[in-house]
C-alpha cells in the first residue's frame, strides 16, 4: 500500500437487516420495488455487484420505511458485514449537531445569534473577535477556513490524548487564521467556524461540548447509538465501520490504520451514529423536540446562497444554501435539507425532503467512485426525475 501523510486525506450486497425505530413499523413493503424506490433498488444491486459502495442506505416516506439496503463490509479483514444498526463516522453531517446546540441555548435565552464571538472567546487577532458573530459562524460568512488546512496542525493533534486537549489545541489554531473576507460579505465552507461555535457551547454550558451534545442533542432525540467515539475504540469495536478510501492505484486500504483521524471529532466533524439514530434525530429536529417551532424555523430555513451548479447532461441545475448547521438545496423544482458529508472513506448524508415527504439517510464506509455518489443518486429519484 502506498504511504500517505496526514494531510494528503483532505481534499456484494450483504443481507438487508430492517433497523429498529420506536414507534414505526420497519417492514420494508413490496410497493418499495416500483417506480422512484425500483430505480434505487435497481442502482444499489449495481453498485453491491460492482463492490463500488460499502454502507447503509435508509429511506422513509410520511414516517415510514419504504427501502433499507446494507451492503459492503464494516471490517474487510475480519469479513464483518454492514448492517443496518452498524455505527458510521458522519463526517460534516455532525454540523447539525453543533447548529442544533446553539440553537438550544439561543432559544432559552443564553445567546444572541448577533453576538460576537469575543463575547464568548478571547484571543482572537484584532478584527476578528469583534466582527465575526454567532450568526456568520452558522452560516459559513466568518472569513473562517479550514483548521486541517494550517501548517502544523496535524502533526500537532496527533499527540493529544484527550478531548479537552483536541478542543483547546484546535482553537488555538483558530486564533492563528486570518479572515479570508469582512464577516457577511461572502462564503466559505469553514470547519474552523463550527470549532468556534462549539468551544461557545462549552463556555455557555458549563461542561465540556462533548457532554452538552450527548445530554441535549443526542438524548432528547433518542439517538442510542450516537457519540463522539474515541479512536481506540472505532479501531477495536466489531459495531463501527472501519473507512476504507482507494490510494491513487485505486487499490482500497484501511484509513485507521494509515492514521488518517484523530484521537475524537470535533464541532466540525467525525461524530459517530447508524442510519436509524439519524432518522431520530431529523425527526426530533422537526417536529419540536430539539427545538420550538420557532427556533426550529429559524434553524432550518436557508440564509445564504453559496453557489449554483450548472446543468449537465441528463441533470438539472442545483442551487445551494447555507443554513444554520442545514444546508439546503433546491433540485427539479424541490427543496432538499440536511446535511452531507465526507472523510477519507467516509461518505454521509441525512436529508429530508419538505413537500414530498421523504427523509433519507446514506452511509458509507467507501470514498464516493464515478457513478457511485449515493447521495446524489437518493436525491436525483426522490425529487422526481423519474416522475
Amino acid at each position: 500500500m502506498a504511504t500517505h501523510s496526514r494531510r494528503t486525506f483532505l481534499g456484494r450486497s450483504g443481507l438487508a437487516v430492517a433497523p429498529v425505530v420506536a414507534g414505526v413499523s420497519w417492514t420494508v413493503p413490496a410497493a418499495a420495488t416500483g417506480t422512484r424506490l425500483g430505480e434505487l433498488e435497481k442502482y444499489l444491486d449495481k453498485l453491491a455487484a460492482d463492490d463500488s459502495f460499502s454502507g447503509t442506505v435508509l429511506v422513509l416516506r410520511d414516517g415510514r420505511p419504504v427501502l433499507s439496503r446494507s451492503m459492503g463490509y464494516a471490517n474487510r479483514s475480519k469479513r464483518i458485514r454492514n448492517r443496518a444498526d452498524t455505527i458510521f463516522c458522519l463526517a460534516s453531517v455532525t454540523k447539525m449537531f453543533t447548529g442544533t446546540a446553539i440553537g438550544r441555548l439561543a432559544q432559552r435565552g443564553l445567546l444572541s445569534l448577533a453576538d460576537p464571538i469575543e463575547k464568548y472567546l478571547s484571543g482572537f487577532t484584532a478584527g476578528i473577535g469583534d466582527k465575526v458573530r454567532i450568526h456568520h459562524l452558522l452560516t459559513h460568512t466568518s472569513g473562517l477556513g479550514d483548521y486541517m488546512q494550517l501548517d502544523g496542525y496535524f502533526a500537532e493533534s496527533a499527540s493529544w490524548t484527550t478531548p479537552q486537549q483536541m478542543m483547546d489545541g484546535t482553537l488555538r489554531y483558530i486564533r492563528t487564521e486570518p479572515l479570508a473576507f469582512a464577516p457577511g460579505t461572502a462564503g466559505k465552507y469553514s470547519n474552523s467556524g463550527f470549532h468556534v461555535l462549539g468551544c461557545i457551547v462549552a463556555k455557555i454550558a458549563g461542561v465540556s461540548y462533548y457532554d452538552y451534545i450527548r445530554e441535549h442533542v443526542f438524548r432528547p432525540a433518542g439517538m442510542t447509538s450516537a457519540d463522539f467515539t474515541l479512536l481506540g475504540q472505532w479501531k477495536t469495536d466489531s459495531r463501527f465501520a472501519r473507512p476504507y478510501p482507494t490510494d491513487q492505484s485505486g487499490k482500497r486500504y484501511d484509513a485507521l490504520d494509515a492514521g488518517a483521524f484523530d484521537l475524537i471529532g470535533s464541532p466540525a466533524g467525525n461524530a459517530f451514529a447508524n442510519a436509524p439514530d439519524l432518522v431520530r434525530f431529523l425527526r426530533a429536529l422537526n417536529d419540536g423536540t430539539l427545538l420550538s417551532t420557532t427556533y426550529r424555523d429559524v434553524f432550518v430555513t436557508p440564509k445564504f446562497t453559496f453557489g449554483t451548479l450548472p446543468a449537465k447532461p441528463g441533470l438539472p441545475e442545483i442551487v445551494n444554501f447555507f443554513g444554520y448547521g442545514v444546508d439546503s438545496s433546491i433540485l427539479n423544482g424541490a427543496l432538499v435539507s440536511g446535511h452531507t458529508g465526507g472523510a477519507p472513506g467516509v461518505s454521509t448524508s441525512a436529508e429530508w425532503y419538505p413537500g414530498r415527504g421523504y427523509t433519507a439517510v446514506h452511509l458509507g464506509n467507501y470514498d464516493p467512485a464515478p457513478g457511485a455518489n449515493v447521495n446524489q443518486e437518493l436525491r436525483q429519484v426522490l425529487t422526481g426525475r423519474s416522475g
